[in-house]
């Protein structure tokens, strides 16, 4: 067992004690921190409490993060394509229609199945049962870079690193469209669609500050294709983003257009460069996953056109 004790101090004052938690120890995620809560394994002045107990200047807060549990998933011998691996990190180029981690009900056949088999028990438990070694995550359509952590201090030094907003991100993806301008920044918060629960929107009430830079690669017909990076890493941040200024990602059956001409599997996106420092030898590093074949092949039937 692990506690951890803070007082809150008055820029706190008013937020929710499991917002508070959150931001305090940013390699746990939400939905842990309230279950440790409802365990009742948090403490305001020495007495239990709930997720939505907002919290007063000099209230004392005491946790406890349970040891590490044996995660109740399988491993399961499904090919990996590594970029790189060592002691601290693994970097998969993950593909196309795989989960990054079990949820109710999806609980084999993601990334968290192949790296418990592969790497066994040396993955860090700070997420979960159910997210061990993850510290970020890419959609399931989505491919390319993800950054594993083999070790608690290495999950903390890259959540660190992804809460300052001082991870290189960049992402190649395929429009509908042609953008006019060069570059561009779309700074737009991003929260919870007002009606359909299970999208994102641009919410400039409840939303969380996300900013995109885009840069455009080459420009076809009716298409573009662009370079991504990332200030912030919101939930379909990049999809959203596009679709705000006019220009949906191909493929994507959430924010895009209904008919897509190609035969595609979800938005054309791909997690092509991540870098960051280190957190055994604190030199930057940076890694790059190739293109997938069925994007290479698309970027060559719209240059015949």
């Amino acid at each position: 067992m692990n506690e951890v004790v803070f007082e809150i101090t008055p820029e706190m004052e008013g937020e929710r004690i499991d917002k508070c938690i959150s931001n305090y120890v940013e390699t746990l995620s939400r939905s842990y921190i309230q279950k440790i809560i409802k365990e009742g394994k948090a403490y305001i002045n020495d007495a239990p409490v709930k997720s939505n107990y907002k919290v007063r200047v000099d209230d004392k807060v005491q946790f406890t993060i349970p040891d590490c549990e044996e995660p109740d998933i399988p491993p399961q011998d499904i090919p990996l394509d590594i970029i790189y691996e060592d002691k601290d990190v693994l970097i998969i180029n993950k593909p196309k229609n795989m989960v990054v981690h079990p949820a109710p009900g999806h609980y084999e056949g993601t990334l968290v199945n192949a790296i418990m088999y592969h790497c066994h028990n040396d993955l860090s438990g700070i997420n979960g049962v159910l997210r061990p070694g993850i510290v970020h995550r890419i959609d399931k359509d989505t491919t390319g870079s993800l950054i594993i952590c083999k070790n608690d201090e290495a999950h903390r030094k890259i959540a660190e690193q992804l809460k300052e907003h001082s991870i290189t991100r960049k992402y190649r993806a395929i429009v509908y469209g042609r953008i006019s301008n060069d570059e561009g920044v779309v700074d737009a918060p991003i929260g919870r669609h007002p009606t359909d629960r299970k999208k994102m929107a641009i919410n400039e009430r409840n939303g969380k500050p996300a900013i995109t830079h885009y840069k455009v690669l080459e420009r076809f017909e009716k298409y573009t294709y662009i370079e991504c990076q990332l200030e912030t890493g919101r939930t379909h941040q990049i999809r959203v983003h596009m679709t705000s200024i006019g220009h949906p990602l191909l493929g994507d059956e959430v924010y895009g257009n209904a008919k897509c001409p190609f035969k595609l599997e979800g938005q054309t996106l791909h997690a092509m460069t991540i870098g960051f420092i280190h957190p055994s030898t604190n030199q930057y590093v940076e890694y790059e996953a190739p293109l997938p074949e069925y994007f290479e092949r698309l970027l060559q039937i719209l240059r015949a056109k």
